[in-house]
């Protein structure tokens, strides 16, 4: 692949659908190789609004928006980084061979809607899963648990991220309020959700698993070392690498994640998440790019997982190399509004081997994602204790305040 001259007649473009943090990470890579970027995203000055080439703002569900921003804009490789968009109109504009997928427009397509790549796993590629049921009414909710899931058990819309709209129920009188929270909080309007048996494992990883192009242009598959997290209403507040697991365990998740991947065809990094109990492993979810619980990798791989994300798009080698243990730990908002400053930044990195990244994003919100510390260390333990001192210390409050 030939990578031309940003703004200028050789250039290549590429489009990112979806411009928070993840995304503005890809595109920082992507200009370091003289990529000419447009980004894209439903709102004014999101975090990759500021450093893309271009920045628009539309309704990405809406597939006549998407479509004539894409006729405009022309890219070479349009880049989702959301599960919210028209997976339709890029279905259609793959086909046409207007612009090129990444991963592939089947892969976004089926991976937006927790229906289609649990089918797809559960179904057809027969891997191991928890046992679920989808539900287009409260009733039928109600039945698919009594019948089928039992409690306690975990309600989410068909179509979210970063938790939102997930709920953990236990008995029969919280299944209207998980209902509820599962269709206002989905990307989309939706009736439907997904009910889930609560499995009790021991704990849950990420596989960062990337599809990328050998010398001789042949796809092979990588694997990062396995990531752990820990989840609060279903959202990522802390990531370390590596997880300790047994090696079968390792086998196994390898395994799964390089089924699922290669069934989902095409080039980048995806973020495979994993159930493990002992040497026991149970597919969870896939995102068919970087993982916000990969922030990590930032401070923890030679190559995080936005530069072999923009590697693996362009064509170029790619490497997992570990050089550290590592830890991230969400900074976040703490309060509502906008034109919020942060305090304890100089305090929060006089701790040994800590960064920060601040996003940028022009309103706040209590449990809003806004920044996330970084830091290394010897053990994955000193690590994690280093990157929550951290972000406890960094603070907001509005200015003027």
């Amino acid at each position: 692949m030939q990578i031309g001259t940003p703004l200028s007649s050789s250039a290549l473009r590429v489009m990112l659908l979806g411009a928070g943090e993840l995304g503005k990470e890809v595109i920082i890579e992507l200009q370091r190789f003289g990529v000419e970027v447009i980004a894209v995203d439903r709102y004014a000055n999101a975090p990759g609004h500021q450093v893309a080439h271009r920045a628009h703002v539309i309704d990405m569900t809406d597939g006549q928006a998407l479509r004539q921003v894409i006729e405009q804009e022309k890219p070479h490789i349009i880049v989702p980084e959301i599960e919210a968009i028209a997976t339709e109109t890029l279905l259609e504009i793959e086909k046409q061979g207007i612009a090129e997928v990444i991963p592939t427009a089947r892969a976004t397509y089926l991976t937006m809607n927790r229906e289609g790549i649990r089918r797809l796993v559960a179904e057809e590629l027969e891997l191991p899963t928890s046992n679920y049921a989808f539900a287009e009414s409260l009733n039928a909710l109600k039945m698919a648990i009594d019948g089928q899931i039992g409690y306690p058990c975990i309600v989410k819309p068909v179509m979210s991220s970063s938790g939102k709209g997930q709920s953990l129920i236990n008995s029969p009188d919280e299944v209207e309020a998980a209902w509820n929270s599962a269709l206002h909080s989905g990307r989309v309007n939706q009736s439907k959700v997904i009910v889930e048996e609560k499995i009790e494992f021991d704990f849950e990883i990420t596989l960062l698993t990337v599809r990328y192009l050998d010398a001789e242009h042949n796809t092979k598959t990588a694997f990062c070392q396995p990531i752990g997290h820990v989840q609060k209403s279903g959202d990522y507040v802390e990531s370390w690498q590596p997880q300790a697991m047994t090696e079968i365990a390792l086998k196994r998740s390898q395994e799964i994640a390089g089924k699922v991947t290669e069934n989902l065809s095409g080039r980048g990094i995806f973020g495979v998440e994993l159930f493990v109990k002992g040497d026991e492993v149970w597919f969870s979810e896939v995102s068919p790019r970087p993982h916000d619980t990969g922030m990590v990798t930032m401070v923890s791989q030679l190559q995080s997982e936005f530069e072999q994300h923009a590697r693996a798009i362009l064509g170029l080698p790619v490497s997992t190399e570990l050089i550290s243990p590592g830890a991230s730990a969400v900074v976040y908002g703490g309060l509502e509004g906008e034109a919020i400053v942060f305090d304890g930044v100089a305090e929060a990195l006089q701790i040994e081997g800590t960064k920060l990244r601040l996003f940028g994003k022009p309103e706040s919100f209590t449990y809003r994602r806004m920044g996330v510390v970084l830091a290394k260390a010897a053990t994955v333990q000193k690590s994690r204790e280093n990157a929550g001192r951290a972000a406890n210390i960094v603070s907001t409050s509005q200015l003027n305040s």
